[in-house]
């Protein structure tokens, strides 16, 4: 991400490459980008550019004929626009002949020449914006770089601040207070001067001043006695003030020309052999309250998240003779590619097969069963049969068990009853 020193390298190439070039028409906007158009247009107009901490501003000034009264025609621009951009993750300038215009120019501006050329302020991601007629964003602070004495004002009268109970690598990114640092400066500031990143902020920032005590003083020398180096005191408590070494490493990035986001240059090797502590292998990382990663070395403090990982994600190493590892690997993968095209190729025949019209088929009933029976095989009609028996079979069991059995009586048989009555009169007769 561009920070203060990448922002001020910005403003210093649109200053070289535009200086003495003319441009001419309306500012033009690509169609994907979702800031908003800038309404200028002018015949012929100059730009400069300016930076401060996170932000570039532009201004568009129409140059006006020596001794001539005329007004401006219709539609045309007779005062200067400001434009202030912010970078995002990757927003630079460039300018480049309309043939090799980037593919990410989001906003052009065009020269005023028999073989036009384009400044455009290129953004991949599109986390970048601009801001026509706008001005330096009031809730930032001071540049560290280049108003270091409002910064350190600014920041040691807001300390009572409840921001400052946070951990100092965290307030750091607070651009109320450092307008100009981003995530690498941190580190590098933090590893410089050997502080926990994890560690109030207050306690490392209430014991300075408002004043430089070194800013008006000449610079440190060594004093040789013998054969030992002595360092004076002043060295000291400059390497030991935050603030200074706020104002110190970002200038020292300007002095090696950015770390990628100057165009015209292609080698970073200088940058990355500056770097101390930031992705450099041997040092430690986590990520803060927000999601930033840190780097480090040595313990972060007490205030380190709790649970805190870091972000590196550990590879894992493929053994030896681990068929089983290489085989899900490739399943997977295959499963990956096949699964879209066979997706793809059954809803073009599903769509393909509905749009297709075919003649409907009438066959009489006796064709019908005759179809049937020239299907349906052998076996098929015996397992049939044998399941048509069992299901009567089971319907004659149904019904022997729901009809009730009638319990035999005596009276059911007529002789039984007739001997009985004879009975009785033969008693009543002897009586």
């Amino acid at each position: 991400m561009p920070e203060g020193p990448e922002l001020h390298l910005s403003s210093l190439y649109v200053n070289k490459v535009c200086d003495g070039v003319v441009f001419t028409g309306p500012v033009r906007k690509s169609e994907v980008s979702k800031c908003p158009d800038v309404h200028f247009t002018c015949e012929a107009y100059r730009i400069t550019a300016a930076s401060r901490g996170k932000e570039v501003k532009l201004t568009l000034t129409p140059i006006k004929s020596d001794g001539s009264k005329q007004r401006a025609k219709p539609g045309q621009a007779d005062q200067p626009m400001d434009i202030v951009f912010r970078f995002g993750m990757s927003g630079y300038f460039r300018l480049t002949t309309v043939d090799e215009l980037p593919k990410h120019a989001h906003l052009r501006f065009y020269t005023k020449e028999k073989s036009c050329r384009v400044l455009s302020f290129v953004d991949t991601r599109r986390f970048g914006s601009w801001h026509p007629n706008g001005t330096w964003q009031p809730d930032r602070g001071p540049c560290v770089m280049f108003e270091y004495e409002s910064f350190r004002e600014n920041l040691v009268s807001h300390l009572s601040d409840r921001v400052f109970d946070r951990p100092i690598c965290e307030v750091l990114l607070n651009q109320k207070y450092f307008n100009g640092i981003g995530n690498y400066l941190r580190a590098e500031i933090l590893y410089r001067l050997n502080i926990p990143p994890f560690v109030p902020a207050r306690t490392v920032l209430e014991g300075l001043e408002a004043q430089d005590p070194c800013e008006n003083e000449k610079p440190v020398t060594k004093n040789v006695t013998g054969k030992k180096t002595v360092v004076k005191a002043k060295n000291r408590v400059e390497m030991s003030d935050l603030l200074r070494m706020c104002h110190k490493v970002p200038l020292e990035v300007v002095n090696l020309g950015g770390k990628g986001y100057d165009p015209e240059k292609a080698d970073y090797s200088g940058f990355e052999a500056w770097l101390q502590c930031y992705s450099v292998e041997g040092m430690k990382s986590v990520q803060d309250h927000n999601g930033r990663t840190i780097w480090f070395k040595g313990d972060p403090g007490p205030m380190v998240p709790k649970d805190s990982k870091s972000p590196k994600a550990k590879k894992r190493v493929k053994k030896e003779g681990d068929p089983e590892h290489t085989d899900k690997k490739k399943v997977k993968s295959q499963l990956c590619f096949v699964w879209p095209v066979m997706n793809s190729t059954i809803t073009a025949f599903n769509t393909s097969f509905v749009s297709l019209r075919l003649p409907r088929i009438t066959l009489k009933a006796n064709q019908r069963q005759k179809v049937i029976k020239q299907e349906t095989p052998k076996k098929e009609k015996d397992t049939r049969l044998r399941e048509a028996g069992s299901k009567t079979r089971k319907t004659e069991r149904t019904l022997e068990v729901s009809t009730p059995r009638r319990r035999k009586s005596s009276n059911t048989d007529p002789t039984t009853g007739s001997l009985r009555k004879s009975r009785r009169v033969a008693k009543r007769n002897s009586k």
